[in-house]
């Protein structure tokens, strides 16, 4: 039985048969670990109240998010002496996808809007019958 070998047209075709691959479009799942990681950054964004701030700087960078990701590989060594290297490294592997941006802005929306209905829940009912802005106006009605 003899084995055919390739021809050098097969061996390009094969080899480039996934270089153009694009990963399809919406939000990356992360894995367990890389969601853990995700939402306590998220949930510290939100506690915070940046997340006007957040959201601004993650669709602006979005079509820098590869370069991002490059830098903090090359950050990692001073990164490290700070953060644990373990949550690093998921936190990297997760913002190398192309749909990782969108997750991170998808959950800071969540948990803002999450965080709204809980401070409109707790807070009190205006009582429009109450209104002191009346007995503050001045003569002309202002």
């Amino acid at each position: 039985m003899t084995v055919e070998s390739d021809t050098p047209w097969q061996r390009m075709r094969s080899a480039l048969r996934h270089a153009f691959h694009v990963q399809p479009p919406g939000p990356a799942t992360p894995s367990p670990e890389e969601a853990a990681v995700v939402e306590r950054i998220v949930r510290e964004i939100v506690r915070r109240r940046m997340s006007g701030a957040a959201l601004v700087f993650l669709e602006s960078s979005r079509p820098l998010s590869g370069v991002g990701a490059a830098t903090m590989h090359f950050l990692q060594p001073f990164a490290t002496a700070v953060i644990k290297p373990d949550l690093w490294s998921l936190l990297t592997r997760f913002l190398e996808r192309a749909g990782a941006v969108e997750y991170l802005c998808l959950r800071i929306e969540d948990l803002e809007r999450q965080a709204a209905g809980e401070a409109s829940a707790s807070a009190p009912s205006a009582d429009p019958s109450r209104d002191n802005r009346s007995e503050h106006r001045s003569p002309d009605g202002r």
